[in-house]
């Protein structure tokens, strides 16, 4: 079974699709994680060498943690800085083809649950089950602010909503697999719903 989940940045795909996946005990992927863990092998080489570092890149999931070239990366990618810098680099071609070959072989295997950006449109366009969760940028910048300020990490609101704009922004206009809202995709504004109602309102089509 495939179910396919895309949305902007901070609309609660990977808590929704990761809770889903354990109550139907399948395999949760989260390919922004996928595009985190490139970004930060990427971010300190020559761009030069971006295309043959990204050709011998191993990303796999353990336990729901990821692993970048046999090491457990599942924290270091969620800085501010991987945030800011992964838009850019999941914009590059050779990238996108690099991830979505990984991502297509794993869902070709497995049972999964799958979210990123282009999973309806690109990855998994023939999934069995198609949503787009979304919420307002205002709303996705607060719950980011929470989620920094209870790890104990400085969070300037102003900041972060820029910084949503901005991504959802690249994010709709690369030419590389845009982010978009699929013909069949079923669309959930999470804007007013708490995590476990968006769960329960994409189990209750699952059912």
């Amino acid at each position: 079974m495939q179910i396919a989940i895309d949305g902007p940045a901070g609309s609660g795909k990977s808590t929704v699709a990761k809770k889903i996946a354990e109550k139907l005990n399948i395999i949760y992927i989260d390919t922004g994680a996928m595009y985190r863990a490139i970004t930060l092998k990427l971010k300190d080489i020559d761009k030069k060498f971006y295309e043959e570092a990204c050709n011998n890149t191993n990303i796999e999931f353990i336990n729901n943690k990821i692993f970048l070239d046999g090491k457990d990366v599942s924290s270091q990618i969620r800085s501010e800085e991987i945030s800011k810098l992964t838009s850019d680099i999941s914009k590059i071609d050779f990238v996108r083809k690099k991830l979505v070959s990984i991502q297509k072989e794993i869902a070709d295997k497995n049972s999964v649950v799958m979210e990123g950006r282009d999973i309806t449109t690109v990855v998994l366009p023939d999934a069995d089950y198609k949503f787009y969760l979304n919420a307002s940028p205002e709303i996705r910048a607060k719950r980011r602010t929470l989620q920094l300020k209870e790890k104990g990490l400085n969070a300037d609101y102003k900041e972060i909503i820029r910084d949503i704009k901005k991504r959802d922004n690249n994010d709709i206009k690369r030419e590389n697999s845009p982010l978009k809202v699929a013909d069949d995709a079923i669309v959930i504004d999470s804007s007013n719903l708490t995590a476990e109602e968006s769960i329960e309102k994409i189990l209750s089509y699952i059912r």
